[in-house]
């Protein structure tokens, strides 16, 4: 199956932090795949703009050498590649001065059919300069977008605040806060598979669903980063933004049409129905070190850390939907694989015909997200042969690679579908500004909590599936977690 792509109209795309990690293996590797499969106008421009002296030349090396690392099955496609460069350009921008910003504004056009997106692929505390800059240089208008990277602030004060500084300079429908998650086709399909089919939607809800995993795994440490996640932490890192946007997905009523107000106006309802969660069943861990690689305390060259690099937690959504039905929300680093996982676990039958000696069966419709996107339906069948009838749970597996074709890998990578989205103006996939503040003002007092309290992660060994408290949190309720696989 080959996927049909829809050009997208004619833009001018400003990458500020253009010769950032961010922009190196993500934002111009997802320009490439795009370029490649047809659907970036030829009359399109790529702009890099940081405080690097650089000129085209070196930035379309720089971009070279990116495409080469970074660019898939296309790496290796020199005139692909040659192609591509011509259509990008740099200038050396100050962020807070003024320096570059007249040289930008005379390369840009002033056609008003292009469209012109900003993206702010640089450290949230420039933000609101560069926004501010961009509106008192005269470089936008009523089509103009701007892109923003987590995080959104650090609680809910910050982000109140940078929204009301974005909103000085730019209207809330011109504001895309991306969120890479929301760009992977898993998480897209599952939108699909809830509400483009008659076969899940009746049955998800408490009366069937015993209750939802949610797992977001990786085998790296914080690395490099350690000095910025040791002021943020699993949390804010990952809960509050990723997590959370998954959690909506699986929990949000059908919006009345496939609109980005629409599908956020859901989600809003599900994050403010959110209950508080009791200290009782959130776990924080922290990992320690397997002989080889450091402990988080010494990636973050904080030997009294008390930040946590793996979370567990259960929490409820009051409604009639989901009434008493558990949410359970893992994530941590340096677990034993790389994966990203939402489990929809159904109750057991009523009553079992077959016996006691039939065991307990569910049937689980397991969402991946990473490494290998696709879905997997259990469903139980008679196990094959004579002598008796003993059940077993077999998978109906769906990879997206072995069901859509080779194709399907090249896709499905998140940047290269939201970039598209910016410029087609379609906000569906990135969050609203009152949706931000409302999954702070939800995170908030439980971060207060374990911080006014003292609390220290429990220890966990690097390669492991977290601490065992995390086990505990489940295994109570009579449930376990699935395992950690890639």
């Amino acid at each position: 199956m080959v996927s049909r792509v829809i050009p997208v109209e004619p833009f001018d795309l400003i990458i500020f932090g253009g010769t950032g990690d961010l922009a190196r293996r993500k934002i111009l590797p997802a320009l490439f795949r795009r370029f490649c499969s047809g659907q970036m106008p030829e009359d399109s421009r790529v702009i890099g703009a940081a405080r690097s002296e650089m000129d085209d030349a070196a930035f379309r090396d720089f971009t070279r050498e990116a495409l080469v690392e970074f660019g898939k099955s296309q790496a290796d496609n020199s005139e692909a590649i040659e192609a591509f460069l011509s259509h990008l350009h740099y200038v050396p921008v100050d962020a807070k001065g003024e320096g570059g910003w007249d040289a930008l504004k005379n390369l840009l056009r002033e056609d008003e059919g292009i469209v012109r997106a900003y993206y702010f692929s640089v450290g949230p505390s420039l933000f609101a300069d560069l926004a501010g800059q961009v509106r008192n240089h005269g470089l936008s208008n009523r089509a103009t977008r701007i892109v923003v990277e987590k995080p959104f602030g650090h609680d809910l004060e910050s982000a109140r605040a940078l929204n009301e500084e974005l909103a000085q300079y730019f209207h809330e429908d011109q504001i895309y806060r991306i969120d890479h998650y929301l760009g992977k086709e898993t998480v897209q399909n599952l939108m699909a598979v809830r509400f483009g089919n008659m076969l899940f939607e009746p049955l998800w809800n408490a009366q069937y669903v015993d209750h939802i995993q949610i797992t977001v795994a990786e085998t790296v440490g914080v690395g490099g980063r350690g000095s910025y996640y040791d002021k943020s932490g699993a949390m804010r890192d990952m809960v509050q933004n990723h997590l959370m946007q998954l959690l909506c997905l699986i929990a949000m009523e059908p919006p009345a049409r496939f609109e980005a107000d629409a599908v956020r106006d859901e989600k809003l309802k599900v994050i403010r129905a959110l209950e508080p969660v009791d200290p009782d069943q959130i776990v924080r861990g922290q990992y320690t070190s397997d002989g080889e690689m450091p402990s988080y305390r010494e990636d973050a060259e904080n030997p009294t850390s008390k930040t946590e690099s793996f979370i567990a937690l259960k929490c409820y959504v009051s409604n009639w939907r989901w009434a008493n039905t558990p949410f359970y929300l893992r994530t941590g680093k340096r677990l034993t694989a790389r994966a990203s996982e939402i489990a929809v676990v159904f109750k057991e039958t009523p009553h079992s015909i077959f016996g006691i000696d039939s065991g307990r069966h569910r049937n689980v419709l397991s969402i991946r997200l990473q490494p290998n996107e696709g879905m997997t339906l259990g469903v139980t069948i008679k196990e094959p042969g004579p002598g008796g009838m003993r059940l077993v749970d077999v998978p109906l597996d769906m990879s997206f690679a072995e069901a859509l074709g080779p194709e399907a890998e090249e896709v499905t990578d998140a940047y290269e579908r939201l970039i598209m989205d910016v410029i087609r103006g379609n906000q569906t996939l990135f969050m609203r500004g009152d949706e931000v503040e409302a999954a702070w003002a939800w995170t908030d007092p439980l971060i207060e909590g374990w911080e006014r309290r003292g609390d220290s992660p429990k220890p966990y060994d690097a390669g492991s599936a977290g601490p065992d408290d995390a086990a505990f949190l489940i295994n109570r309720d009579g449930r376990r977690w699935r395992g950690i696989k890639s």
